[in-house]
């Protein structure tokens, strides 16, 4: 494969602070294309040019990330002397529309936390550490790769919050309730037992920590058990139900941003889908004029004197 693309990449962790999984993304969208066209380094406008029928069966968001990566390959490219030319122009376009998040109902989150607290009361280590897992996802919204990578050294102490790096290494403060309090303290005096000598990890799983693919699995079974849709549950899914009832319950979209770690407000906005209803409301007996209008009511403008 084209040295280029390990350049590339190397900017983006560099430059840009980019995720590993970002930049695994970018890496199988870009050795991809270069299978199918040839090295990109040295590819024209008309090679860039058949990657759209390659491309047809793609979902718009999934096509839209593919040639975003492209782009800004060459955009690398020029930058560094690499190339004078810029062929991007030829790729397909389009614009994807984000997707609403599924939403979790309240009885939902209360027939799985229902089962988990039920298996966590037996004792056992793997339904502990379940049970401490899902108070974080739907308590503080962490990502599934921000939660099973926590150190050790991050269960709170003194301070009900803990340090999370989230996308892009960017730290940020999330709290921690009470309730998750207990289960983190709760696994914590059964971790040792699970963990191999020098784990650095909170969720410590052979010589590292538990993977993301393991939660999810973990989450689906449990989904099973609380006789819920398997489909339905997902880390991500508990992150959307974190936000989706923090708004619900009066929370500022702002706050909502910095909790779930969103550099643009833009993508925190998705949520207000979900209680268009309630904002409504909140507008008709929140702002100044309505309460205004419930005092005096405002005359005609036919009434009134010039």
């Amino acid at each position: 494969m084209s040295g280029e693309i390990d350049s590339f990449l190397a900017m983006l962790a560099a430059e840009r602070g980019a995720a590993i999984n970002t930049m695994l993304a970018y890496r199988r969208d870009l050795e991809g294309a270069q299978e199918r066209i040839g090295d990109l380094a040295s590819a024209q406008a008309s090679d860039l040019a058949k990657l759209g029928p390659a491309w047809s069966d793609l979902a718009p968001s999934s096509l839209a990330r593919k040639a975003s990566a492209l782009r800004q390959f060459y955009g690398f490219l020029m930058d560094e002397g690499v190339r004078a030319d810029d062929p991007s122009a030829a790729l397909p376009r389009a614009t994807p529309r984000r997707p609403l998040p599924k939403i979790l109902s309240h009885s939902q989150i209360s027939a799985l936390f229902g089962q988990a607290e039920l298996e966590a009361s037996s004792g056992k280590p793997a339904a502990v550490r379940l049970l401490a897992l899902l108070e974080m996802l739907y308590g503080s919204g962490l990502r599934a790769t921000e939660l099973v990578s926590l150190p050790l050294s991050a269960i709170p102490r003194d301070a009900p919050l803990l340090t999370v790096n989230g996308k892009g290494g960017q730290a940020r403060m999330v709290p921690v309730s009470k309730r998750a309090r207990a289960a983190l303290a709760d696994w914590a005096a059964l971790r040792g037992n699970k963990a191999r000598p020098g784990n650095k990890f909170l969720f410590p799983s052979r010589g590292s920590h538990l993977s993301r693919v393991r939660l999810f699995q973990m989450l689906k079974d449990l989904a099973v058990r609380a006789d819920l849709p398997p489909e339905k549950i997902s880390p991500h899914v508990l992150r959307h139900a974190f936000a989706t009832h923090l708004l619900e319950g009066g929370a500022d979209l702002r706050v909502l941003q910095t909790l779930l770690g969103h550099a643009d407000i833009a993508t925190t906005q998705i949520y207000t889908h979900v209680d268009s209803a309630r904002l409504v409301a909140l507008v008709n007996e929140r702002h100044p004029l309505a309460r205004q209008r419930d005092k005096t009511r405002v005359r005609p403008l036919a009434d009134r004197s010039e």
